[in-house]
């Protein structure tokens, strides 16, 4: 057996738990940003996750008005750590800057992802279980309502159906197509 073979079990490893941790960061920075409940208990899990690091961060980098600065650059170093133990492990050359498109493509990519099935999943809950309560869909109402608001300026309510959820799932699919291919050829070109 080859040190080869480990190769792709470790950088599995290595993805999937920067990945989550990232997750966390992300979803932390999302509710503070979209006012979600801070007492929830979901809320109250990744603050507990995520307070350690974020805490010695934010003593060199302040907030900037609603933005949390200390956030934003945690998610991005970890990304870019994660990118380099990953091109390192398949021993793959690539520049800084190529790092910093490909760090910036994966965060991009995640926002994307994260919008897309929360609004699928509030759309659909919005016919299985209308009015139900709990903590996870309190904070998925947080984080999708102010896009859906946007959404139904645009596309208002249709008597009792709301078709608002439309816009942005159709509209993140093609923000996807339109931004993730130049950012791939730009951080390949800059390998």
């Amino acid at each position: 057996m080859s040190a080869e073979y480990l190769v792709d079990p470790a950088i599995f490893l290595i993805d999937t738990l920067f990945s989550l941790y990232i997750f966390a960061l992300l979803l932390r920075f999302l509710f503070q940003w979209v006012d979600a409940d801070y007492y929830n208990p979901i809320s109250q899990f990744l603050i507990k996750i995520t307070h350690p690091p974020l805490r010695l961060l934010r003593r060199f980098i302040p907030s900037i008005g609603r933005v949390d600065t200390a956030s934003l650059a945690l998610m991005f170093g970890l990304q870019m750590l994660d990118g380099y133990l990953i091109f390192w492990l398949r021993d793959t050359n690539t520049t800084f800057l190529a790092l910093l498109v490909w760090t910036f493509w994966q965060l991009l990519d995640l926002i994307l992802n994260l919008y897309f099935f929360a609004i699928g999943i509030r759309a659909v809950l919005s016919w299985v279980a209308p009015g139900v309560y709990n903590p996870a869909t309190s904070l998925l109402y947080s984080l999708t309502e102010p896009l859906l608001r946007a959404s139904r300026r645009l596309l208002p309510p249709i008597g009792a159906v709301d078709l608002s959820p439309l816009i942005p799932l159709i509209g993140i699919p093609l923000a996807k197509m339109l931004l993730i291919p130049p950012l791939q050829q730009l951080a390949a070109l800059l390998s």
